[in-house]
């Protein structure tokens, strides 16, 4: 690994760190399943991984490679629902939501998230979250509406009380085209 890894690395590497076999994790946005695959093998056969996406196509596509991978679905809840819905469907303390947002690579590139929905969901997410717990927010401001969701996401993150939760960036600040960038939100109390 580089030095510097890309955002999504250092995501899956502090993740790594945090979340055990039985926990109880979101990906708040299931796209393909990656983030879903990966927080599966760290929950184990007791954990329960939510996932939610609009689009039925990343349902399906999250839910075949869950199967290609052996991951047992009584540890994964897809959802055909919007992030802004998880707290009506998810039960119990959560010690991980991940937001990768933005639109559905090979997808219709018109349908993305959106501020109004992303900051409803990340209020959703916080009071799900348990105690050193972690949010983490990938941000894509290269795309249509992406510098919009992602200027409304840094703005609100950035209000957050330091007395409840550390919130760091990361990013390329020398990259071309607007490069995405990685936020997290640990729950200290």
């Amino acid at each position: 690994m580089p030095a510097f890894p890309k955002p999504i690395q250092l995501s899956h590497l502090l993740i790594g760190q945090i979340v055990h076999t039985a926990d109880i994790v979101v990906d708040a946005t299931l796209g393909n399943g990656h983030d879903a695959l990966f927080l599966a093998r760290l929950i184990g056969e007791k954990g329960v991984v939510y996932g939610f996406d609009v689009q039925e196509e990343a349902i399906q596509s999250s839910t075949e490679l869950m199967q290609k991978n052996a991951i047992n679905n009584k540890n994964y809840r897809f959802l055909h629902a919007g992030h802004e819905k998880m707290s009506s469907h998810v039960n119990g303390e959560v010690s991980v939501i991940m937001f990768n947002l933005g639109y559905l690579p090979s997808a219709d590139k018109s349908v993305i998230t959106t501020e109004a929905t992303t900051l409803i969901a990340l209020e959703q997410a916080l009071h799900l979250l348990k105690v050193e717990g972690l949010v983490s927010i990938m941000c894509y401001p290269g795309h249509d509406g992406g510098d919009k969701e992602a200027d409304a996401v840094r703005k609100w993150c950035s209000e957050l009380a330091r007395e409840s939760y550390r919130v760091v960036e990361y990013g390329l600040l020398n990259a071309p085209n607007n490069p995405p960038f990685l936020i997290l939100i640990e729950k200290t109390k």
